[in-house]
């Protein structure tokens, strides 16, 4: 068996870069950014009006003028008017561009407008307010996205002011969510009293659509010769497989059995951790099967034409702790966001426990007085499902202790949003 961190430093290792897509802009959210985006002109290209009102030149004012007559309105989005009369003004609209002649505006609450002339209702005017002066954002040519950002809403009003209709996105990789097993029935049947409905891979999906990722997903009983058959067509088509039982040491547990005759490489089996203690995880070279086959996948879309496998223990718990620790930070490295776990939690309790494993703890979060105090919450163990439910997160207590203090901090796994 291996260490936590020890298994965490190879997975991260077999990162991959699966290349780079072009997508529409709006489909974009969430995804990683693989070009700088620049102004493409002056932030914002006009001195703009940011308040509704009144547009004057602001030396007749300071001479004692406090009524203006009328000229126009310039409205958003109309071409630039000028201010004909020193004396006079003009009605302006937020958005508009700031008329010629023009360098002050006064906010229609500051102004009584009566038979065609606007009189000033305050006496505190100062030159060039309420103008969103060209240029003051940004400069055309500066950079306003970083290649290897995530895309959010506010980087998707970006990229709309400078007219990326498409954009480039690092593309995610093909992946295929194995679930294996007799006793698992599809969720819309009435399980005998010998089985259950298969939720972990529906779990691993979920999991996966929060990375943006649309995985396929397949169910294989427990007959070694359909699995070797099914499992080997998907080391062509796919760049990772996720599986979800089928490798601890029971006598239908063919998982690692399989990979092996089908020259998957193992890099390791067996974790220093509970849960999910018997996970295995390997990779396939270009080399692996043979070349013509490999040539087959290439065509099917499989981007480095390897293809690495997460196998997660069956239980439900497992699953779902392996996921997050093990292929988010995988996937996060594969498609260029640095992986750095910052986020920490204080224990509410005193907990213990003894075996010198790393304990992924299920707890339930508070903010309190800008700490996170993370509760322990009692589970029935990897099966409990249910649990899972009633938690925020996990907390990764280390395997040199066995008293984890009340206040001590620890690293949290977090899955529901801040």
């Amino acid at each position: 068996m291996i260490t936590v961190e020890k298994a965490l430093e190879i997975i991260l290792s077999e990162s991959q870069d699966f290349g780079v897509e072009k997508i529409p802009f709006m489909e974009s959210l969430g995804r990683v950014l693989k070009e700088d985006i620049g102004a493409d002109r002056d932030f914002p290209p006009f001195d703009r009006v940011s308040m509704d009102g009144i547009a004057i030149y602001h030396d007749t004012y300071k001479k004692g003028d406090i009524t203006f007559p009328i000229e126009s309105i310039q409205a958003a989005g109309a071409e630039q008017l000028s201010l004909k009369s020193q004396k006079n003004c003009i009605e302006v609209m937020t958005g508009a561009m700031v008329p010629k002649n023009a360098d002050t505006v006064i906010p229609y609450e500051l102004v009584e407008i009566k038979d065609g002339e606007a009189e000033l209702a305050t006496d505190t005017i100062k030159q060039g307010q309420n103008i969103h002066r060209k240029g003051l954002d940004r400069k055309q040519g500066d950079l306003l996205i970083k290649q290897n950002t995530i895309i959010s809403s506010a980087e998707i009003g970006v990229l709309a002011t400078v007219g990326k209709a498409t954009v480039k996105v690092a593309k995610q990789p093909k992946v295929m969510i194995v679930s294996t097993g007799d006793e698992l029935v599809e969720v819309d049947k009435i399980p005998l009293n010998h089985q259950i409905r298969r939720s972990n891979v529906y779990t691993l999906v979920a999991l996966l659509q929060e990375l943006k990722i649309q995985a396929d997903t397949a169910h294989i009983n427990d007959d070694k010769a359909i699995l070797k058959q099914q499992i080997e067509g998907y080391l062509l088509d796919y760049d990772v497989l996720l599986f979800s039982g089928a490798v601890s040491k029971g006598k239908f547990d063919f998982l690692p059995e399989i990979l092996e005759e089908l020259g998957v490489e193992k890099q390791f089996h067996k974790v220093k951790q509970r849960p999910g203690k018997p996970f295995w995880f390997g990779t396939i070279s270009p080399f692996g099967i043979d070349s013509e086959s490999r040539s087959i996948g290439r065509k099917r879309g499989v981007v480095n034409n390897r293809t690495t496998i997460f196998a997660f223990p069956g239980n439900p718990v497992s699953t779902f702790v392996g996921c997050l620790k093990y292929f988010y930070p995988w996937l996060r490295k594969s498609i260029g966001i640095q992986y750095v776990n910052e986020d920490n939690a204080n224990l509410s309790e005193n907990f213990t426990f003894h075996p010198a494993l790393t304990y992924f703890l299920q707890i339930r979060l508070q903010n309190k007085n800008g700490k996170l105090i993370a509760t322990p919450l009692k589970g029935k163990g990897s099966g409990d499902l249910a649990n899972l439910a009633d938690a925020d997160g996990f907390l990764e207590l280390p395997a040199d202790k066995t008293e984890f203090m009340k206040g001590e901090a620890f690293p949290l796994i977090r899955y529901r949003p801040h």
